[in-house]
């Protein structure tokens, strides 16, 4: 199956809370969307790798994603190495996007930055024929995608591109909840973090609204780039 879009997060929640607004909007389009996390998340105070299976795929199935998959790298501990970038090529070959969305390049939690350069230079291997990989038994071609656009996380990031999102805060906040033992919930008895708290979850909207407000819309998400990105005409600007 090829993809349009490939969003890829350390952790299950990542690409959620930070782009899913962006593509659930593609997917009413007609585009072909995946997820693939590279850890189970089981290093998170909160809930189990078990637990995280379960709501991930409930997420997937809210945001109508084509296909989700996990690496299973070790949370925390992953490194940017030719052993977990061969992995991720492989994934890149697999699904052929044209664009890759990935995790901030500097960020609170040190697995964020780290996987943003680890899929960073594994988008740039992909591409190059004399890497050989192969699937149950079958060799892979190369793949380089087209564009690679790394999400805002925990810090305020300033983004290079913003997109709108409006009408579709419904979709990205369901699917933020769909992580039942991760955020705010006032019955639950586990330790709290610093997204369990009933502001982070409000954090979601209103960083979006604001992000909204900056390109006149209701709502927006906003990326950063490793190139310029480049627009046909002037008028294709909003």
């Amino acid at each position: 199956m090829k993809l349009d879009i490939l969003a890829i997060g350390a952790h299950p929640d990542d690409v959620e809370l930070s782009c899913s607004g962006t593509l659930a909007k593609e997917v009413d389009r007609g585009k072909k969307i995946g997820i693939l996390d590279l850890t189970r998340g089981e290093m998170g105070t909160r809930g189990t790798a078990e637990t995280r299976k379960e709501e991930a795929a409930a997420a997937a199935e809210i945001l109508r994603l084509s296909v989700r998959e996990n690496l299973g790298f070790r949370d925390a501990f992953f490194v940017n190495d030719e052993a977990h970038q061969i992995e991720i090529i492989k994934m890149l070959r697999k699904y052929r996007p044209e664009i890759v969305l990935c995790n901030a390049v500097e960020d609170r939690h040190i697995d964020h930055g780290r996987s943003a350069k680890l899929v960073s230079d594994a988008c740039f291997l992909s591409g190059l024929r004399r890497i050989e990989t192969s699937i149950n038994g079958e060799e892979q071609e190369a793949w380089r995608p087209k564009h690679v656009y790394h999400y805002i996380q925990w810090q305020n990031i300033e983004p290079d591109i913003v997109i709108d999102i409006s009408g579709y805060m419904d979709v990205k906040l369901a699917a933020v909840k769909a992580y039942k033992t991760q955020f705010w919930n006032e019955n639950s008895k586990e330790p709290a973090t610093p997204i369990s708290s009933d502001n982070f979850l409000d954090s979601i909207t209103y960083r979006a609204r604001d992000l909204g407000r900056l390109i006149g819309t209701d709502h927006a998400e906003g990326f950063t780039v490793e190139r310029y990105a480049a627009v046909d005409s002037i008028f294709d600007l909003i």
